[in-house]
């Protein structure tokens, strides 16, 4: 079985002393996974998905959907928090840093993404204050060394970058440091793929970055629908191995299992103390992803002793309820939702590159849309 043969590998890897994630691309054992995984024969079409941007970047990059044996596709799902922050939050960020005295901080992958009409980029360059960090506690310096000026961090991710947000906001901020948090959840957008897709999703390869924080015991809710699901890593080796977990398990015909394949660092815990922050100084809340809509819990807000910190009340902020998430033409939307591939949208790779994206998936390095166009042509 994949688990024990990952297991027995990241041991010897270590014993060994070698290169611990070169290991993880070796040609042989990549081989002898992707051989074994051709050799599978589903009784009918699977449909598999992953909800990680890096995850399709590593896939791309190797060419594993090649190995995939007929019957069987890899989609990608809303793995991007880049790609599923909603035009009315980046409208938002956009009012702060429009008003005097403002210097609004975001995340680099942001900078670019397209709002109803424009971007922080844009903005930018016709004189707007807009900076990137590459952390909170960057924008928390930027503050403190602007003591005459209201500091507005633009705060974008999952799970994963939920805790150190968490963590800057529990700290003794200066008084001009505020938050406008634009942050998803996981396990809500998974169970509403599955009972939106109605039996349309067979299994899921689980993100290996949030999975840090969560653990194995995270999608633990996933066992009641019964769906295979692997938590993977990064390299070759890794997703083989839960591509073919996943069609092993389909194949017994049981209940699926939600098992982890990323062991060297996942725990079954995950990271209490990141949870524990996220916990304290945010709630859960019903949140828009975009192009996908409302999902329930999905989305994190100040609690009460926090407010002090929400950009958007403290500025006085208006929500743009009429905000624009898909241009006209853009397939982004049913682009992470599984519905179809990059290559399917008229423009992809012609009025939508990297170099001038026109929707969210070409922007974000995580972005479905950019990963295929980098490794495809």
């Amino acid at each position: 079985m994949p688990r024990e043969r990952m297991q027995a590998f990241e041991e010897e890897a270590v014993m060994k002393e070698i290169d611990f994630r070169a290991s993880f691309r070796e040609p042989e054992l990549a081989r002898a996974l992707a051989e074994e995984l051709s050799e599978c024969q589903p009784a009918g079409p699977v449909q598999l998905m992953h909800v990680c941007g890096t995850h399709e970047h590593s896939i791309a990059r190797a060419g594993i959907r090649s190995f995939l044996p007929e019957g069987v596709k890899l989609v990608a799902g809303p793995g991007c928090p880049v790609c599923v922050c909603p035009a009315g939050d980046i409208d938002l960020a956009m009012q702060a840093a429009s008003k005097e005295r403002v210097i609004l901080t975001t995340f680099g992958d942001m900078f670019r993404v397209p709002s109803s009409d424009r971007s922080m980029e844009r903005m930018k360059g016709a004189g707007a204050d807009i900076r990137v960090v590459y952390s909170p506690f960057d924008s928390i310096r930027i503050a403190r060394e602007n003591p005459g000026r209201e500091v507005v961090f633009m705060a974008v991710g999952f799970e994963t970058t939920a805790g150190p947000i968490a963590a800057s906001c529990d700290m003794e901020s200066p008084g001009n440091y505020s938050v406008i948090p634009s942050i998803r959840l996981i396990p809500p957008a998974l169970e509403f793929l599955l009972e939106r897709s109605e039996g349309g999703i067979n299994g899921f390869i689980l993100p290996g970055h949030v999975s840090t924080v969560l653990g194995r015991k995270g999608y633990l809710f996933l066992n009641q629908y019964g769906i295979p699901s692997v938590i993977a890593g990064f390299e070759p080796v890794d997703i083989l191995a839960a591509l073919l977990d996943l069609l092993q398990q389909l194949e017994k015909r049981g209940p699926g299992k939600v098992r982890n394949l990323y062991g060297r660092v996942v725990r079954e815990e995950g990271n209490r103390k990141a949870r524990k922050i996220i916990e304290k100084v945010f709630r859960k809340t019903d949140s828009n992803w975009r192009g996908i809509g409302l999902i329930t819990k999905s989305g994190l807000r100040f609690k009460d002793k926090y407010r002090r910190l929400d950009g958007a009340e403290k500025l006085g902020l208006e929500y743009n309820a009429d905000a624009v998430d898909i241009l006209p033409g853009c397939l982004c939307h049913r682009v992470i939702l599984g519905e179809a591939e990059p290559e399917e949208c008229p423009l992809f790779g012609t009025r939508c590159t990297p170099a001038v994206p026109f929707g969210p998936c070409m922007v974000s390095s995580e972005g479905t849309c950019r990963a295929r166009y980098i490794y495809s042509t």
